[in-house]
């Protein structure tokens, strides 16, 4: 699983002129499945992104995590982040099928959900729209491959 995690002070996700997620301080997920991937991925990357320690302290060091500040998590679903990148035109053969996907994309999410956290979330395989107010900025980048 690959997963781009933006540090945010809002962000939301649109569908069709309707916004059907918006969280304010924490997590925009940027989430995509390799063909691969198990829910053995899906949990360990939860435990990671949940636990990650980014946001500011009183003496400005980022070492408070997402429970210490009650922030939210909003995910997407990104197929794109599979993409190959040897032509101009990106190929998406390696993201996993949708059968795979989206099963594994919910157990992410509900993996999040069960450390406590409150999560929001997209609609797999729409045409979404995702803005966002980031915060620092801080942006990671996590591979269950690697």
């Amino acid at each position: 699983m690959r997963a781009v995690v933006t540090r945010v002070r809002e962000a939301s996700v649109t569908i069709d002129g309707e916004c059907v997620g918006r969280i304010g301080q924490g997590f925009l997920v940027l989430l995509g499945v390799g063909p691969e991937d198990t829910e053995r991925e899906a949990e360990r990357l939860a435990d990671k992104i949940c636990g990650l320690r980014v946001f500011e302290d009183e003496a400005g060091k980022m070492n408070l995590s997402l429970e210490a500040v009650s922030g939210k998590l909003l995910v997407v679903s990104q197929f794109t982040l599979y993409a190959d990148l040897k032509s101009r035109r990106p190929g998406f053969s390696k993201a996993a099928k949708p059968e795979i996907a989206e099963p594994l994309y919910e157990r992410f999410m509900a993996a999040c959900e069960a450390r406590g956290f409150a999560v929001e979330h997209g609609r797999f395989g729409a045409e979404m729209q995702v803005a966002s107010v980031n915060d620092g900025p801080v942006t990671l980048l996590f591979d269950t491959d690697g």
